[in-house]
């Protein structure tokens, strides 16, 4: 029987992180925890209630009464994150939330708050998370980290077509600005840069299936457990 170990799976917007991490994790039958929906979530909840960002008080105060949980849809064959006991699923999506997100998450408040909560689920190993900061931060002891990686113009048309679905009015030129200004913002904040774990593996899927990247990194999965070889 294998161990279970963690696995972190880090990169850019539109690069695929969150449907590798779902397809490990239903493969592997292991906890996928979506940071980048906490995220969301949380942005969603400042949103609502006019939390000013440059308000630290008010900041401490909005996130003592934010509670987030993960909630498996058999139905759906997915997991979907709460807030408040509410289902946010769909609403963290949002082309307003995409544009907020990123600003919401570099405040080191809020990151503090959602590392805990991932630090809190990755105690018993068997978990897939995804996000920008998760080998570095997050599970900088994860047994496997994974770093992806794509052209720029297949971020955007993935993206773009996501997107399109729930607003037939977005632009493609917009997609790529809004890609670019979230590129840059998590590449240069102050907490939690986006950056390459030194022992993590880059995974360029512009040329991959979905199929063939789940069987490249299941290899990987594979290799951590090979009979003699100790995870760290």
């Amino acid at each position: 029987m294998q161990q279970k170990i963690i696995i972190a799976i880090d990169g850019y917007s539109s690069c695929g992180k969150s449907t590798l991490a779902k397809q490990l994790a239903k493969e592997l039958h292991y906890i996928y925890a979506d940071s980048g929906a906490m995220y969301r979530a949380i942005t969603l909840y400042f949103l609502r209630n006019a939390i000013q960002l440059s308000n630290h008080n008010q900041i401490k105060k909005a996130l003592n009464n934010i509670h987030l949980s993960f909630e498996f849809d058999a139905d759906a064959g997915k997991s979907h994150i709460f807030l408040n006991d509410e289902n946010v699923e769909l609403l963290i999506r949002e082309m307003i939330i995409n544009e907020k997100v990123s600003d919401v998450s570099a405040i080191k408040e809020i990151r503090e708050f959602a590392v805990m909560q991932q630090q809190i689920i990755g105690k018993n190993k068997g978990v897939v998370m995804d996000g920008r900061d998760i080998g570095t931060t997050v599970f900088p002891q994860a047994e496997l980290k994974i770093f992806m990686i794509a052209d720029i113009a297949v971020r955007v048309e993935r993206r773009f077509k996501e997107l399109f679905l729930k607003n037939p009015e977005i632009t493609i030129e917009e997609v790529k600005r809004n890609l670019e200004m979230r590129d840059y913002i998590d590449s240069n904040r102050e907490i939690s840069p986006l950056r390459k774990a030194a022992d993590a593996i880059v995974l360029d899927n512009t040329n991959l299936t979905m199929a063939q990247q789940l069987k490249l990194a299941l290899q990987w999965v594979n290799e951590k457990n090979l009979p003699g070889k100790k995870n760290n």
